[in-house]
């Protein structure tokens, strides 16, 4: 049964036991009784059973929910290194000093010129020169095109794959 099944059945056994027992109160504020007590005893236990029903597929979808959180947090965490292996590949590549790695990086993250600058304690025309320095060791000419490199080696299922195997 799928997880969305489970939860619609839970949601319309808790809705019905809690109709229920709305309706058993207002008759008892307004003192009529509907139903033979007998009868009324039974739905209630089928009231019950139906939100215990409910407690209990929401515990079992609780567990799946966090079960899948953690694969993904296993995948994301995995994707993350095999990117950072295959930054580290081409920086190695390319010949890229440690200065020029960090301008890098800050520039594949999206970071300004003037942030970097910031970060790195440099000026603006330092980092442009590394910049510039980097585009000509990748052989692109500015940032859309250094993206598109790294893009272009993740869309490729075999790099991924080899990088994520080593991780």
């Amino acid at each position: 049964m799928t997880p969305r099944r489970l939860i619609a059945i839970a949601l319309f056994a808790q809705t019905l036991s809690a109709m229920f027992f709305f309706g058993n109160i207002m008759s008892s504020v307004f003192g009529f009784a509907p139903i033979n007590w007998q009868v009324s005893e039974y739905i209630e236990m089928g009231a019950a059973g139906g939100l215990i029903l409910g407690v209990v597929l929401g515990a079992v979808m609780l567990r799946r929910t966090t079960r899948e959180n953690a694969r993904m947090t296993r995948q994301l965490r995995a994707a993350s290194t095999a990117f950072r292996e295959l930054l580290d590949e081409r920086f190695d590549e390319w010949g890229l000093t440690a200065a020029e790695r960090d301008v890098a990086l800050f520039a594949i993250k999206g970071l300004s010129t003037q942030e970097i600058a910031a970060l790195r304690s440099t000026s603006e025309g330092t980092v442009k020169a590394q910049t510039n320095a980097i585009y000509r060791k990748a052989g692109v000419t500015g940032r859309p095109q250094l993206l598109s490199l790294f893009i272009d080696d993740l869309m490729d299922e075999d790099a991924l794959k080899q990088a994520s195997q080593t991780a």
